[in-house]
């Protein structure tokens, strides 16, 4: 977590932190879907896997600990796989990192009528002021939500943009997956 701040409420060091990892790996990555987990409860109660994840006694022992998940199906739609999951009570929140193409507000009065998706996806992947962004949006059962978006042609730690209200659609396609 080396370029997350330490005043940043826990929420959004976890979303920083998922933010840094992703930037790790490249550009051109699949969607990573991470648990939220309360990280002195993960050290009382799972003892070895924070270990494993590198959580030592000497480690501050408050705030949120990311865990990815298995892959992320992705012979279905994103919206479709998450109304699939339901997370156990030990998880505090979720988070999810997903690279998408971007237009500007302006760009919308130019969008083609009757287009299906396909070619709506293509249209977009080939206008001139598409920017391709890395979207990390978490949220929390108390409905806590925080996001931070990443432009690939501005990727730099100083370069992320954070706030609770970046990406609603896919904070509430997150939030849904606690309801009962």
């Amino acid at each position: 977590m080396s370029n997350t701040p330490m005043a940043a409420s826990p929420l959004t060091r976890a979303v920083l932190e998922i933010d840094e990892y992703a930037s790790g790996l490249g550009w051109d990555q699949p969607a990573r879907l991470f648990a939220l987990v309360d990280t002195a409860q993960l050290r009382a109660q799972e003892p070895g896997l924070a270990a494993q994840l590198g959580l030592g006694d000497e480690q501050q022992t408050a705030g949120l600990t990311p865990i990815e998940q298995d892959e992320i199906a992705t012979d279905r739609p994103l919206d479709e796989f998450l109304a699939t999951i339901a997370w156990p009570d030990a998880v505090a929140g979720c988070a999810l990192t997903v690279e998408r193409l971007m237009l500007p507000p302006s760009a919308e009065a130019q969008v083609p009528e009757g287009l299906d998706e396909k070619k709506l996806t293509q249209w977009v992947a080939e206008h001139p002021e598409r920017q391709e962004v890395r979207m990390t949006v978490a949220v929390l059962r108390d409905g806590a939500r925080e996001s931070a978006l990443r432009l690939r042609e501005k990727d730099s730690p100083t370069e992320v943009l954070t706030g609770p209200d970046l990406v609603p659609g896919l904070a509430d396609a997150l939030a849904a997956t606690f309801e009962e």
